[in-house]
């Protein structure tokens, strides 16, 4: 009895094999220019995942104080290089850079505004969500300059400005322990920038078709 279900044991183990196995390079290149297609739509998504993500952990460990907060905001920013650095293929290195810089006071200013909202100073979280809201339409301008046929300038405003509003609320949640309406707000934020995320490879794939043949 012990050898038979050994022996079937094995035959289960060796049946699967194939489904683990690392792909071929022929098998990864099969699909051609559709390949390369969805290897950029899928690079953008985790690119955009990771921001929103991050993002939260940075939103928990400063509201709460915990000691992994400047570390946490380290990765965050270290973020918007990797999506500057992304473009940069196909819009260069200068606009690359550009779009870092945008992202990390995105970031910068948000912190403020974090804090400035811990604090309860009222002046300080107007100043500081004016300029958020303006940082955000300065990126939405910068990516519709690069490409405005697939990025309206209208249409980049109000995606980044929805990207803003959500995140606004999921931290006034969080610093009001409003644990549901949190929860909530952070997978409309996760739908929200998947869409964002797909915008952005749809109009590079479009603007640049040599790229992907």
């Amino acid at each position: 009895m012990h050898r038979l279900v050994s022996a079937l044991l094995l035959a289960v183990l060796l049946a699967l094999v194939p489904a683990f196995s690392t792909p071929s390079t022929a098998d990864a290149n099969a699909s051609g220019p559709e390949g390369k297609a969805a290897s950029l739509r899928s690079a953008m998504r985790v690119l955009w995942e990771d921001h929103i993500t991050w993002t939260r952990l940075y939103l928990v460990s400063a509201i709460a104080g915990l000691p992994d907060t400047q570390a946490t905001a380290e990765r965050l920013l270290r973020n918007q290089a990797d999506i500057g650095n992304a473009v940069k293929p196909f819009y260069g290195e200068a606009a690359g850079a550009k779009l870092t810089a945008l992202l990390r006071d995105h970031i910068l200013i948000a912190a403020d505004l974090v804090g400035a909202a811990k604090a309860g100073d009222n002046a300080k979280i107007g100043a500081a969500r004016t300029r958020w809201y303006a940082n955000a339409d300065e990126i939405a301008d910068f990516l519709s300059g690069a490409n405005p046929r697939s990025w309206p300038k209208a249409e980049m405003r109000s995606m980044m400005r929805e990207h803003l509003d959500l995140t606004l609320t999921e931290a006034t949640a969080r610093l009001k322990a409003d644990w549901a309406l949190d929860i909530a707000t952070y997978d409309k934020i996760h739908r929200q920038i998947l869409g964002m995320a797909d915008m952005l490879s749809a109009g590079i794939i479009a603007q640049f078709p040599a790229k992907f043949r």
